[in-house]
């Protein structure tokens, strides 16, 4: 059967009722303090590193690695196999032209030296004899020849009086015959004798012009190892620095190994190289821009090398000031080669905060918080990208600092 409530009964119902709602409004504002808490980070904003979107220009670059070589540097080698006997100035000293830097042992040399002077000598008296010897012969040649010049001309004189004899029956038709033969012998032993010395005088100049190429190579011979010898006292050939020398002393050194290097430090060039998969993009004439610490040094591509070795293009760079006092010899600098670049874009200063993706999200300062957008990238390179679209414009400040602990967040609030 039903039972009458009870008013004190009714009020304890509707106590229990409102403290279920006070409690559920409650929950629900801690859930929503909390939620936009989780939500929401407040920052100092010296944590991070900000730059501006400004209009300005962004170049495509292709990363290499480059060694500052002087403009200038000259290899001094051994002019013969000797031992190196005194260095007299080592790496780093200055010097002019002539200075004296190292001795080497001449004594080898100059045994040889002396024994091709002998030779010549011997030479020279050898051609002297045979032309004398030569002279002669030919002196010999030519009376012989003289000689039966006169016979031939007798002959035909005996000839011609044996055939008036033989006119009036003084001179038999026998005599006549024998006569003319006689003259006819005469007549071919001259000729013999005429080639017989034309022969001679061909081949005695021959000979004599053996002679005398024999005797001028010896004498190049003997001017190569003077030179060779002379080359023992290693001198600068220029001014200059000496960047490497051979100090072992003592050293046995074969004739063309390195003994010096002398540069000329007043100037500068890079050689550099990139990986293969640039080939076709790397040319000669390709704008370069080289880094030393906060330096930019502009220049261009003058020589490519032929052969792609380890999978490296190697290549060399004129730059534009080569004696910029940032450069020094054997220095390892950063190389970006210029394939692109664009004039009066929207642009961004690079920073770890930027990945390489074509869109990707940043947080924008906004007063006193950081609100994350969209923004599409173009053409990059280590310095600035390039702002082809999205939610930035002209004066917004970008944290470009790393901000993925923030990822799950929309905006961050500054201090």
């Amino acid at each position: 059967m039903d039972r009458t409530i009870s008013v004190s009964e009714q009020r304890k119902g509707k106590t229990s009722g409102g403290l279920k709602i006070v409690l559920a409004i409650a929950i629900l504002a801690t859930a929503f303090f909390g939620l936009r808490k989780l939500l929401t980070t407040t920052v100092k904003q010296n944590d991070f590193v900000k730059a501006t979107v400004e209009t300005g220009v962004v170049e495509n670059t292709i990363s290499a690695s480059g060694l500052v070589i002087p403009l200038f540097e000259q290899q001094i080698n051994a002019s013969i196999s000797t031992e190196i006997k005194n260095v007299f100035l080592k790496a780093g000293t200055e010097v002019k032209k002539g200075d004296l830097i190292m001795d080497l042992e001449q004594a080898y040399i100059q045994l040889e030296f002396e024994s091709l002077n002998d030779q010549l000598e011997l030479r020279k008296n050898n051609i002297t004899r045979l032309k004398l010897e030569y002279d002669k012969n030919l002196r010999e040649l030519d009376y012989n020849a003289q000689i039966k010049t006169l016979e031939v001309a007798a002959l035909k004189s005996a000839l011609a009086d044996v055939k008036y004899l033989e006119s009036f029956g003084g001179a038999t038709m026998q005599e006549v015959k024998k006569a003319d033969l006689a003259l006819q012998i005469a007549a071919l032993e001259k000729k013999k004798l005429d080639n017989e010395l034309k022969f001679r005088k061909a081949v005695i100049t021959s000979d004599r012009r053996n002679l005398e190429l024999e005797v001028m190579m010896q004498d190049k011979k003997i001017t190569e190892l003077k030179k060779k010898l002379n080359a023992t006292s290693v001198k600068a050939t220029r001014p200059g620095v000496v960047t490497w020398v051979n100090e072992s002393i003592g050293m046995k050194v074969n004739e063309g190994e390195a003994l010096v290097r002398i540069a000329n430090l007043n100037g500068f060039r890079i050689e550099a190289s990139c990986s293969d998969r640039y080939a076709k993009v790397v040319e000669t004439g390709m704008p370069v821009r080289v880094r030393i610490n906060d330096s930019n040094l502009e220049g261009i591509i003058s020589a490519i090398a032929p052969a792609i070795e380890n999978n490296t293009i190697e290549f060399a760079i004129t730059l534009n000031e080569n004696d910029h006092p940032a450069l020094r010899a054997n220095m390892r600098v950063e190389v970006f080669l210029i394939s692109n670049r664009k004039e009066n874009v929207l642009r961004l200063r690079n920073g770890p905060g930027i990945s390489g993706a074509v869109n990707q999200e940043v947080f924008v300062v906004n007063g006193k918080e950081a609100v994350r957008r969209k923004i599409q990238i173009g053409v990059t390179n280590s310095d600035y990208l390039e702002i082809t679209g999205g939610e930035l414009k002209e004066g917004d400040q970008v944290i470009i600092s790393d901000m993925k602990a923030y990822d799950r967040l929309d905006r961050v609030e500054l201090e």
